[in-house]
């Protein structure tokens, strides 16, 4: 009969490693990404305003796409205009004022056609503006540590990267 063997608790450093795994996967990035905006931003608010003010994660939020590979994907593949601009830069930082509209291109696609009653029911976070109609938003706001609620404790992020 075999022995059971019990799991070891988990060391400082696994803790560590398991929050940031948790975070860079919960916003979709790779790992010189993740460390590059620990670095940038020293404080967990500017860490979680920078990654949720991402043009990928701003068109989550907003709900024009069901998940965040989805959204990454519509953004890389130009569907959404920023001001009137094109831009397919998932990481994109927007900014207060910054309109985002669908591509007319974009318009008679199926992905979108069917969307504008399912946004009629969506919440979009206090520092978005949600336009259903034309399936568009604006940043008119920052956003939050407590509207973002990420997943890791951001705290031990900051300790992993400090080694």
């Amino acid at each position: 009969m075999k022995k059971k063997r019990r799991m070891s608790a988990l060391s400082e450093y696994g803790k560590e490693l398991r929050e940031k795994q948790k975070l860079k996967n919960w916003y979709n990035l790779r790992e010189r990404q993740l460390e590059n905006y620990v670095k940038d931003n020293p404080s967990p608010d500017l860490l979680i305003q920078v990654l949720e003010s991402r043009f990928d994660n701003v068109i989550l939020r907003l709900g024009l796409a069901h998940s965040r590979v989805q959204a990454r994907q519509n953004v890389s593949h130009g569907h959404f205009l920023i001001n009137g601009r094109p831009v397919n830069l998932p990481s994109y930082q927007l900014k207060k004022g910054d309109k985002i509209t669908l591509n007319p291109a974009s318009q008679k696609k199926k992905a979108f056609s069917n969307l504008t009653p399912l946004l009629k029911k969506h919440q979009a976070p206090a520092w978005l503006k949600l336009d259903a109609e034309s399936l568009g938003g604006e940043v008119v706001g920052v956003p939050t540590f407590e509207e973002a609620a990420p997943p890791a404790e951001i705290s031990t992020i900051f300790e992993y990267y400090s080694r």
